[in-house]
């Protein structure tokens, strides 16, 4: 296999350093202990077991230890804040998350919480100078265990008791999830934040793609974030003889997956945008036996872009391709909504506050979207937002190769930090 082309060197910010770099560096050093497996050295963190749990402890300790005051809400999001207490401005927040996949990286979510810890340390020291409140949350179960961006939705009023019946992979319900570890589930009906408390909402990731890392610039600037939506599609035909069954007498339900495979690109390319993804992750063929024609295909369709009207429009499509391969091929079709986010803009305005930063800073930048769902995407129905990326090394991501050279690590931190001080202080 070919090496990988060097990475360019980014330009290095000219300012004076408005983080402690050595103090954030440690601080991901030792999150990315808790729940680590010492023969994989994958991170298992995933939402509400006991390394979760401990990692929220992990950040109200830190919180403390700087003199920040900080709580679990009812949806045990980690909540810190600097400001006056009993302001009634309302907060610029900084948001991400620290609960993983299986076999993670240390640095998906947890680095931005870990970014708006150090930018909370550095305001605490001018406290006396923020005009408005300033908070760091760390939202629960935005990986997905029990559906995905629980504490966001939470925070933003988009749950109901129902949610808290949410099953995971293995039927545990999250209700019991969270008595387990001494919660009481029902407090997250009450986690909602009403919208004249936010002024706005800041969240750093990895951008989990390669595209910052092959252009070897420091940081993105996101524009917009992707919606989606997820299907289970199964096609039923008839299971029989792969040696008595003559070719054209078959209802063979795999032809029709590969049929419509097939027919993706030339969706995407119709009724698509250049920002269009559309994935089979996940299929299964029954029976499954080498010698049985199979009568019953059930795969998975993940389809992404950061407009809504390309989304229906893709929607409409593929709907119409999957009956036209059911009719043709004699197969029955079923097919199962399973969710649908929608795309958000980011927020104009912060978006200009974050570039003119990064020009300031004498950084590579370039504005982008984000393919990936964020919490950021749930807090845009309450407040506005807006997302720094910094790179992924080979664009690798939920996984232990997972990482952002520290110089990248460290300038998306100052970016942060310099274009939240210049909101909360009017630096």
């Amino acid at each position: 296999m070919a090496a990988s082309p060097p990475k360019p060197q980014s330009k290095q910010a000219t300012a004076p350093d408005s983080i402690d770099s050595d103090r954030l560096k440690r601080d991901i050093l030792e999150l990315a202990e808790i729940g680590r497996n010492e023969e994989d050295r994958g991170l298992y963190r995933m939402a509400f077991t006991e390394a979760d749990m401990k990692a929220k402890q992990w950040l109200l300790d830190r919180l403390k230890l700087s003199g920040i005051r900080g709580r679990l809400d009812g949806a045990a999001n980690v909540i810190g804040r600097v400001g006056p207490e009993d302001s009634e401005l309302p907060a610029i927040i900084i948001g991400s998350h620290t609960d993983t996949v299986p076999r993670a990286g240390m640095l998906d979510g947890a680095l931005g919480v870990l970014c708006g810890l150090e930018v909370l340390r550095q305001l605490k020291e001018h406290e006396d100078r923020l005009k408005v409140p300033v908070e760091l949350i760390s939202f629960s179960d935005e990986e997905g265990r029990f559906g995905g961006m629980l504490g966001s939705q939470a925070f933003a009023g988009l749950i109901s008791p129902e949610t808290l019946y949410q099953p995971d992979l293995d039927g545990v319900v999250l209700r019991d999830a969270m008595e387990a570890v001494g919660l009481n589930a029902f407090d997250a009906l009450g986690a909602r934040r009403q919208p004249h408390t936010i002024q706005s909402y800041f969240e750093l990731h990895i951008e989990q793609g390669p595209v910052l890392y092959e252009a070897g610039e420091s940081v993105g600037i996101v524009e917009a974030i992707t919606g989606l939506f997820k299907w289970l599609v199964r096609f039923r035909g008839e299971a029989n003889h792969a040696g008595t069954t003559p070719m054209d007498m078959r209802h063979d339900a795999f032809m029709g997956l590969a049929d419509f495979a097939h027919e993706i690109p030339r969706i995407l390319e119709e009724n698509g945008s250049e920002r269009s993804r559309a994935t089979i992750g996940k299929a299964q063929i029954l029976p499954g036996a080498p010698n049985t024609v199979p009568g019953e295909v059930e795969f998975s369709l993940d389809v992404r872009d950061t407009e809504p009207e390309i989304l229906d429009e893709l929607a409409n499509a593929f709907r119409k391709a999957l009956s036209a391969i059911g009719r043709r091929r004699q197969l029955m079709l079923e097919l199962e909504i399973q969710s649908r986010i929608e795309p958000v803009a980011c927020d104009p305005a912060l978006v200009t506050v974050l570039e003119k930063r990064a020009e300031s800073l004498d950084m590579l930048w370039r504005r982008m979207p984000s393919g990936a769902a964020h919490d950021a995407q749930i807090v845009a129905n309450v407040a506005p937002v807006a997302m720094i990326f910094v790179p992924s090394r080979e664009g690798q991501s939920h996984s232990p190769s997972e990482w952002t050279d520290w110089e990248d690590i460290f300038a998306g931190a100052r970016l942060l930090s310099d274009s939240i001080r210049e909101l909360a202080c009017g630096d």
